[in-house]
């Protein structure tokens, strides 16, 4: 069996060796993910300019593909291109900062690689990490991060897939490891409504023309049973089914149309 292991932090991130380390205890693993960056960029798929895969080394000297694209684009040329045969799992993460409630799921590149492969029949595990400090949320390289808990985490959620599949009507799980947990718990939850409140920043350039940094500022709290109040408030980790048919319930349109 193998493990594909991708993320949206860039190759030589340190979460994605931490991912690796938790597989490692589980099976063969693959190491394909973007070259770069790509926080924020959702399920984006690169279809104008070629794709480039080189073979690189990790900071902790293990080989991997360094793919100049999304992780959409890195988990397809995995699934696709590298891998001898269909993975049994995708793991995409650990991602530096917490992904939570409805809107990361299609702003956040770690989550939309993990679509991607629940889309391609692959059960898939997105993982992230929450962070206290916002300058390393989206830092292109190493950080000095204790993941010991996150890839404890990690291991036991994908240990479980492994060995019993994903319920019928799941497709894929998001987890998420508090930076300073109550315990080794891990709660069910559903998502909370969003973990941003968008904040704009304008500014002018030297000719006094205006730009713009879009930027949020993180909410705190949601309701019980949420992601957002289980990890922020409980301080547990927190495990989030997610189906991709997201066509609400038919008979709401009962009369709609009609006029």
């Amino acid at each position: 069996m193998t493990i594909l292991i991708t993320n949206d932090d860039g190759v030589n991130s340190s979460g994605i060796i931490a991912a690796k380390k938790a597989a490692e205890k589980l099976d063969q693993t693959l190491v394909v993910a973007p070259a770069t960056q790509q926080s924020g960029i959702g399920h984006a798929l690169t279809l104008f300019e070629p794709i480039r895969v080189t073979a690189t080394t990790m900071n902790d000297g293990s080989e991997a593909h360094m793919v100049s694209g999304t992780p959409t684009d890195a988990l397809i040329i995995g699934i696709f291109q590298i891998a001898d045969e269909k993975p049994d799992l995708v793991i995409s993460g650990i991602n530096i900062g917490e992904n939570l409630g409805k809107s990361e799921l299609t702003t956040s590149g770690t989550i939309g690689a993990a679509m991607e492969a629940a889309v391609n029949g692959i059960p898939a595990l997105s993982v992230s990490m929450q962070v206290t400090r916002g300058d390393i949320k989206f830092h292109d390289g190493h950080v000095d991060l204790d993941f010991s808990h996150a890839q404890k985490m990690t291991e036991r959620v994908a240990r479980m897939i492994l060995k019993k599949g994903l319920p019928e009507g799941v497709d894929f799980l998001n987890l998420n490891i508090p930076s300073h947990p109550e315990s080794d718990s891990i709660r069910l939850t559903r998502l909370g409504e969003r973990m941003y409140r968008v904040h704009i920043t304008e500014r002018l350039d030297p000719r006094g023309r205006p730009y713009y940094w879009i930027d949020g500022d993180s909410v705190e709290d949601d309701e019980e049973g949420t992601d957002v109040h289980t990890l922020k408030r409980e301080r547990h980790a927190t495990l989030t089914p997610i189906s991709l048919d997201a066509t609400a319930p038919l008979e709401l349109m009962d009369g709609w149309n009609k006029i």
